[in-house]
């Protein structure tokens, strides 16, 4: 079981932190933080170390780093510290859940996050710092680049292209052929059958309230 060092200190550092207990070859052995966001110098049972001093405390050669930060600042954040750790000469770990289908023959980049019940299927490609939280579809011959955050039960249909930096909300719906552009958002339970524009944000109509109380109506 190789060491493992989580990059954060939040709710998607707990999660990764159970995903690669349970589920991988790795030992989750710390955490880390830059100084200024540290706010205890354990988290889970695990010692926090400065990111700053990680390399007095952790050499490259005997552990891998896995980055687990949000989606903020449409990936860009998770971004500038993926490349932080690889200057340092860490290899970034990745988490492919035995729970999803992975049928593709090229195997994600470094630092991938692809939860339970994903499908992926032949021809896919996934680059480096991609999250695929729980119960998506990734049609085949897809591409989907680096540094993105598909949520859950996302449908992409195949020979779709995503561009970097791009949000995918929960229940989106990619048509086929279709491509996001760099940086674009798709609120949840967006339907695109178009290429979107760079930076586009997308939403679907929204709901309506009725004049009616729920115990009004037949069902």
């Amino acid at each position: 079981m190789r060491p493992l060092v989580i990059f954060g200190q939040g709710d998607i550092a707990q999660i990764a932190k159970y995903y690669f207990d349970t589920d991988s070859d790795y030992t989750p052995v710390a955490f880390t933080v830059e100084s200024k966001y540290m706010v205890s110098d354990t988290f889970e049972e695990l010692p926090v170390v400065p990111f700053e001093e990680l390399l007095n405390e952790y050499v490259p050669d005997e552990v891998d780093v896995f980055v687990a930060v949000s989606y903020a600042n449409m990936n860009r954040l998770r971004e500038r510290i993926f490349n932080a750790v690889k200057e340092k000469g860490y290899a970034l770990a990745s988490y492919i859940s035995s729970s999803c289908t992975y049928r593709s023959q090229y195997p994600p980049g470094e630092n991938a996050f692809i939860l339970e019940d994903n499908t992926i299927q032949p021809f896919v490609k996934i680059g480096d710092n991609v999250t695929l939280w729980s119960g998506n579809h990734i049609g085949h011959h897809s591409n989907i680049e680096s540094h993105n955050f598909v949520s859950s039960h996302v449908v992409i249909s195949g020979h779709c292209q995503i561009a970097s930096h791009c949000f995918l909300g929960v229940n989106a719906t990619l048509a086929h052929k279709v491509t996001l552009n760099e940086g674009t958002l798709l609120g949840a339970g967006t339907i695109i059958s178009k290429d979107t524009e760079i930076n586009g944000v997308y939403v679907p109509a929204r709901s309506v309230k009725l004049d009616k109380t729920s115990d009004k109506i037949k069902l």
